[in-house]
Parts: C-alpha cells; structure tokens; sequence
C-alpha cells in the first residue's frame, strides 16, 4: 500500500512539472547549528523544524546570530524537466538570496557556494545580496525519485537564512548558457553603448539590437551582427539625454532559440544649468541666537562670481568671492535678506529669510556622508576628497553643504583625562571642520550612546558631556547617533518603554544644547518603538524610520514604499524622517567602490521619491569619482526645491492602484509635487487624469510641469517603465 501511494505522489509530481517546466519548494526543514554530515542522502531530519522557504528565519522566530544553520529539502526531479530544455546535460537549481553566505549540496555533493565562511581559508565573507543559480550536471541527478538539496548557511548577524524567493528547480535554457552584456561608453562622437555575447559554450547565431525612445515607442535604430568565435562587440550610439531602452534578441542559428535582454543606459534629463547666475538653495535658514552662521550662496553660474547681501543683520559678514556667509546674529528675529550674485554673463537677486530663535534645520539637511561609500575605511583625506568635490563639481551651488564622518574615526582608547580622541586616520579633527567652515560647509560626526559603535570603535556612553563638549571645540555641526552598542545597557533593564527607547538621546540632547553652537542632532535608532512619535521630544532634528539601506530595488522598494506610509503627520520644519542616505554613484561600504546596482530608472524614483518625503539628502557615494549622470540627478534645481520647501509637508501616498503608487506633497507656493511610480516588472502607460478625485482635487488641472526635464506640458498621458517615475508639479 505505501509502495503505491508513493507511485502516486511520483506521477503527480511529474505531472506538474512537466505543465510548469519549474519545480517549486516552499517548505523546507530546518536546524540551528553546523555538521557536515546533515548534507547526507540518508541522514533523517525528520525531528527538524518545518520552516517556510524565502523568509529570513526571524520571521518564523529563530534568533541564530554569527552563527551556522541547515536547510533539507527533498524533491522529485522527472526526467521530463529536459524535453525543452536547450542543454540537456544540465538542470538549474535556484536557491534565491541567502544571508549571508552558503554551501549548496545535491545528494550529497557540493555544487554551489557564495562567500565564505569562518572555516574557509579566506574567512568570513558576505554575500548576502546575491542570486544563487548553481547548474547540476544530470547525471548527479536521480531522476524520477527524491532528490535531497541540503543549504549550509552561515550569518554573520540577525536576520539570516534563505530570502527574497523560494528554492526552484528548472531546465536550462538558452538565457542561462549566454549573457547579453551591455558597457556603457563616452566616446568622442558622444555616448555609445558595446553590446557582446558571452557563452558559457560554442555558440553560432546573430544579435540584433534596437533603440527605443521611450518618451514616444519610436524605434530610433536597429544593428544586426552576426555571432561566432571571433565576434566582437556591436557598437550602438544613443543620445545621453534621451530616456531610450536597448532590446537585444540573440537567435540560436542551429535550435531557433532566442535570449532576449532589455537594458535602459543612463540618461540625463536635468537640462544644463544657464551660465548667469541662477539660486538654486533653500529659502529660509533657522540659527539660534549667537550661534555661529555657516552658510553658503548656493548659486550656480559661470565663475568667477561676485556675492552681496541687502539687507544683512549685525554680526555677520559675507565673503565676496566666494559668497559664504559667517558670523553670528544676538538678536533674535525674522530677517528678510535679499542674496546677490553677479558674474560676466547677468546678475540675480534672491530673496532669503534668516530666522534667528530657537529652531534650526527649517528645511531637511542636504550634504554626504562617508558610510555607503567608504565604511569603515574612512579616512580624513578620503573626507577632504569628496568635500572639495563637492565644491569643484558644483554640488554646493545646489544647497549640499554638510560633510558628515561616519564610524571608524575614533581613538582605541579615551585619553586620561575621559575625553574622546581620533585614531591616526584623523590626524587634525579641528583643522578638518575650521577648513570645513573656510569653505561654507557644514562638519559632522558619528558616535553611539553605547559603550561602542556599530563599527567595534568607542561610544559616548558615561562621557556624553565630555563628547559634546569637545564636538564643539572641534566646530562640529551634526551628530548622527547610532543606536548599536546601547543596546547591551537596553538588555540590562526590563524596561521596554518608549522612555527606556529615549533616555539616551535625551541625556546627549541635554549637553548637546549647552554648546554655544548649532548641532544638528540625527537619531539612528532604526524606527524602533515608532521614534517618529517621539523624536521630537528629545529635541531631535531627524530620526531613521528605518535599517540600514542597500542599492537593490527590493531596499529601496521596502524602505522608501513600504515603511514610510502614514509617517506624513510627524515631519515638519526642524524635525525630519530619515529613510536613510542615497544610494546613487559609486558605493561599496569598503575601499573596493561600484557603480550602484539601480538601474537609471531606480535611481530617478530614488531621489524623487526622497524629495517628497522631504527626506535627510546625503550623498552616499565619492563624490570625487561621480560622473555627469550622477551630477545631474543630484543638482536638478526644481527637484531640490520639493525636498527643500519651506511648506515642510512629506507626501503621502495617495493612489495604489496595481503597480502604480501616486505620493503627493503640498507645496508652499499652493501648488502640489506629485510622483507618479511604476513599483511593477513592465510598463505602464497612465493618465493621470483618471485619479483626480483620489488625488483630493475637484478641477481639472490648471497646469502641469515635468520637474525632471523643467518643461511645462499639455497633456496628462504618461508612460512610465518600469521601477520608473514621472514627477510632476500641479496646480
């Protein structure tokens, strides 16, 4: 009888297998600890764990820091999985993401492995954000009978395990033995993009490559090459400022086959700035009474410039050349200053607000920050570097003005007398901000209220006053605290009130108010207890809603889409939500730089997306390596001036309907910022006429400007791409 039962589940599973020419296990068992002889056939795991597959194991309630666990899943793999399949040797087997790196056996035998491991030679080595796709040779399948794929996993801290997707088990087509490659270049004739085939075997065919404008479905051009030994790349032009998308088809000259890859290359929207002067920072800036003032005139323009103010209060001076402002102002008021710029091609006049009192950061902080891009590795030259790029590459004529250290600047060892001091790394911190406020920027740091940071480095706990003190001497003007080591004195209380959430941002805040500065005080707590009810409590500027985040789509979706809803309500001038800093340019949290995973078009929704939610902009990246994609996307002045409205409104998200999300943001000027994004894998062509009503208004639209490309326009018909944006201002 059980030998006929199994007959049965035998032939059902065939049978769906060969309909979906796709295996899928979602359930798997599952143990905490590590023996190499749970990869094994035989061995019986039947008083293991059921788990689902495609969750970080928090989620079904295992905490297993720094630590290894197993998978085992079993699976009936029919021979019928090959009938179209283009390699008939071979099966896929896809184990989605994994956190933070594994070994991967079939039966028994090794057959993939991302990163590596404490055992491993090399050591510990992340790999938590890549996709698992290991080819098995089949005759190390057992065909038509159960088939064992053990996953050791090691995590090097919660959360861990096997994410973002369920194990599948598939035939190898075309698209898995070749890769379309696509490498963007700036030849002198202008941009181009070289397309190759790469074949993991002897290929013959051809490649055809179109050029699509995506603003209107026209094919722009088309290539065909032929495919072999020695071909080399195709060569397509394109122009950097329009949105276009490259459709390759490589066809398999023997099978007919096809591999299809779609790749959309940057382009730049942002129109050049004019050469006479043009304003391009906030309107209104918040210093407390005596201060010290540190602003620049963010203007751009052709230089040299000559910079004046009508209208300037007593105590503050401003440097002609190059148009930073210093001083401080004892009398408490609204100042309305008119900032001046002239240079060879025109002048402008800009009308300024000064708000001397008690409130600063009256439109969100804009600057960099060293963490995304150099981690721990952080140097004061490599802070230098990006700080006078900023400057060089025209980013502070857009109003970026803080340079912001983050962990790993700190001494072993606190000096004798308790006060914090700078590793070698950092061999002059006061001569790192003086030069800082030389030039019109703003200087920041990175402690914790635990004993240590998140980096291992020395915290403030015990020595809060002694750290805001000397923050002061060195001239610095943002704290960005980290939550990190506190959470060993959490632990040691059972307290898990929202005050035993505040306590430590309270007592720093206290000290931080008794420096005869301004000191942008940033929570990095990670949204815990809901810190946007009570951020503002503790006297905080800004407060992370959110973890930590990486440059991948599924980040980005979950922390800008997913956990910032309903948050609009606990954001207003001189109190801000932070869902972290930018993920454009080149990143890697390390001395080893990339260009960022996100597409283009992830990284448009990205920082229009932040300008509505009238986010914390900080750089991520090296600023002395950004190209002019990356300039454009950070110095656009209209989109800047959403993020910057003095209005202090976050967006809310007003539409989901499919995959479109609407978000929009009331402006002080009475019109509206809307973002209009496609979340989706395809297309979307949208009218945004039809949502009216659900966007709150009852007429028609007065008007309509397209913030990216600053054009008016006379329609409400949209094509959006995917993980695309259309960002708007209405009336």
């Amino acid at each position: 009888m059980k030998k006929h039962l199994m007959t049965m589940a035998l032939a059902a599973m065939s049978l769906l297998s060969v309909q979906a020419q796709e295996i899928t296990i979602s359930e798997a068992r599952f143990k905490t600890g590590d023996n190499i002889a749970w990869k094994d056939v035989k061995f019986d795991d039947g008083q293991w764990q059921k788990v689902p597959v495609g969750e970080l194991w928090t989620k079904f309630g295992v905490t297993n820091p720094n630590n290894y666990a197993w998978y085992r899943m079993k699976a009936v793999i029919p021979k019928s999985l090959l009938d179209k399949a283009f390699n008939k040797n071979a099966i896929k087997i896809s184990v989605a993401k994994v956190d933070d790196c594994d070994e991967t056996y079939l039966n028994g035998k090794l057959i993939g492995k991302m990163g590596s491991m404490p055992h491993d030679a090399g050591g510990f080595k992340m790999a938590w954000d890549d996709w698992r796709n290991y080819v098995v040779d089949a005759k190390d399948i057992h065909w038509d009978q159960e088939n064992v794929i053990a996953v050791r996993v090691y995590n090097g801290g919660d959360p861990g395990g096997i994410f973002g997707g369920k194990v599948t088990i598939a035939p190898v087509l075309l698209n898995d033995i070749i890769d379309i490659n696509f490498t963007e270049v700036n030849a002198p004739e202008g941009s181009v993009c070289k397309v190759a085939v790469n074949s993991k075997i002897a290929v013959k065919g051809s490649l055809d490559v179109k050029v699509i404008d995506l603003e209107n479905g026209k094919e722009l051009s088309s290539q065909t090459v032929a495919i072999g030994k020695k071909s080399k790349p195709l060569t397509v032009p394109y122009d950097l400022h329009k949105q276009v998308r490259l459709k390759a088809t490589y066809t398999d000259a023997k099978s007919g086959a096809q591999a299809k890859e779609n790749y959309s290359p940057k382009y730049i929207l942002t129109p050049a700035a004019p050469l006479t002067p043009r304003y391009n920072g906030p309107l209104v800036y918040g210093v407390r009474t005596g201060s010290p003032v540190i602003l620049r005139m963010a203007f751009s323009g052709e230089k040299p410039m000559k910079y004046s103010i009508k209208g300037m209060p007593e105590g503050l001076k401003v440097n002609a050349q190059t148009g930073v402002i210093s001083g401080a102002v004892k009398k408490a008021g609204n100042y309305k200053l008119t900032f001046v710029a002239e240079n060879g091609k025109g002048k402008t006049e800009q009308a300024f607000t000064l708000k001397v009192g008690e409130k600063i950061a009256l439109t969100p902080p804009m600057g960099w920050n060293s963490w995304n891009c150099w981690g721990l590795s952080v140097s004061q030259e490599k802070v230098i570097s990006s700080a006078q790029a900023i400057i060089d590459k025209g980013l502070a004529d857009y109003g970026y003005a803080y340079i912001n250290v983050d962990d790993a600047w700190e001494s072993a060892e606190r000096n004798p007398d308790g006060t914090i001091g700078t590793n070698e790394k950092f061999p002059d911190m006061k001569g790192l901000g003086d030069w800082l406020h030389e030039n019109g920027l703003k200087f920041g740091i990175y402690s914790s209220p635990g004993d240590y940071t998140c980096g291992r480095y020395l915290g403030s706990i015990d020595h809060e006053e002694q750290d805001a003190k000397t923050y002061n001497e060195w001239g610095v003007d943002y704290l960005k605290y980290d939550w990190c080591g506190y959470g060993r004195e959490y632990d040691k209380h059972n307290d898990h009130s929202v005050a035993a959430f505040a306590r430590p941002y309270m007592k720093m805040q206290q000290y931080l108010r008794e420096q005869p500065r301004d000191i942008f005080y940033s929570l990095c707590q990670y949204g815990m207890s809901e810190v946007w009810k009570w951020g503002h409590a503790v006297d905080a500027n800004s407060w992370r809603t959110t973890g930590d985040i990486t440059d991948t789509w599924e980040s980005l979706y979950e922390i800008g889409f997913g956990l910032q809803v309903g948050l609009e309500p606990y954001a207003g001038p001189g109190h801000w939500n932070d869902p972290d800093m930018l993920i454009v340019g080149k990143v890697g949290w390390s001395n080893n730089l990339r260009d960022t995973r996100l597409t283009p078009d992830e990284q448009y929704t990205h920082i229009s997306l932040w300008a509505l939610l009238a986010s914390n902009m900080l750089i991520g990246c090296d600023v002395a390596q950004m190209d002019d994609f990356t300039v454009a996307l950070l110095c656009n002045n209209e989109v800047n001036a959403v993020n910057q409205d003095i209005l202090g409104k976050q967006a809310r998200q007003a539409v989901v309907d499919g995959d479109l999300q609407i978000w929009i943001r009331p402006l002080a000027d009475g019109s509206h910022a809307v973002g209009l994004f496609n979340v989706g894998n395809g297309d979307l062509n949208v009218n945004l006429a039809n949502y009216r009503t659900a966007l709150g208004f009852s007429k028609p639209f007065e008007s309509a400007r397209d913030l990216w490309r600053q054009k008016d326009l006379d329609n409400s018909l949209f094509f959006i791409p995917s993980h695309g944006v259309k960002l708007l201002k209405i009336r």
